[in-house]
């Protein structure tokens, strides 16, 4: 259960620094807008580190696959195409596009092992799921 709250936690916290994005961007640029939010966030790591035990730093020079360090320039990446398309479709559409690009993403991982992670098996029902939310976009995407 409490996966599920975090889960829910998370999209709720992406929605809003969408928009606060989108507001900043309006108001200085794209890329003063991605660079304070990378910069906040790298504070607050820091900040973070400082009170819960401060592991190695020198431990992220033993991660391997390398490719996996990379985190942050698709963080940057994230950043910048959520502001650029809340900017154009608005906060809803946004989102909903968004979330069933992470489902298929996240279910194409799992399907075929990629990145390490543990393959699963294809499974009708899943198929089948991703299906009918897409069908949910083009529903909320229609207009009379």
């Amino acid at each position: 259960m409490t996966g599920v709250i975090i889960a829910l936690v998370s999209g709720i916290l992406m929605s809003v620094q969408g928009v606060f994005n989108t507001q900043v961007t309006k108001q200085t640029s794209l890329w003063v807008s991605a660079g304070w939010v990378q910069f906040t966030a790298l504070l607050v790591c820091i900040g973070a580190w400082f009170f819960t035990g401060r592991q190695e730093v020198t431990a992220l020079f033993q991660v391997t696959p390398r490719y996996v360090l990379l985190g942050g320039v698709i963080g940057a990446a994230i950043t910048i195409t959520v502001i650029q398309s809340m900017n154009s479709l608005g906060p809803a559409q946004s989102a909903m596009l968004i979330v069933i690009a992470q489902l298929i993403a996240a279910w194409l991982i799992e399907l075929f092992g990629w990145f390490g992670m543990e393959k699963t098996s294809f499974e009708w029902r899943k198929f089948i799921g991703m299906l009918v939310a897409i069908a949910g976009i083009i529903l909320f995407k229609w207009e009379k």
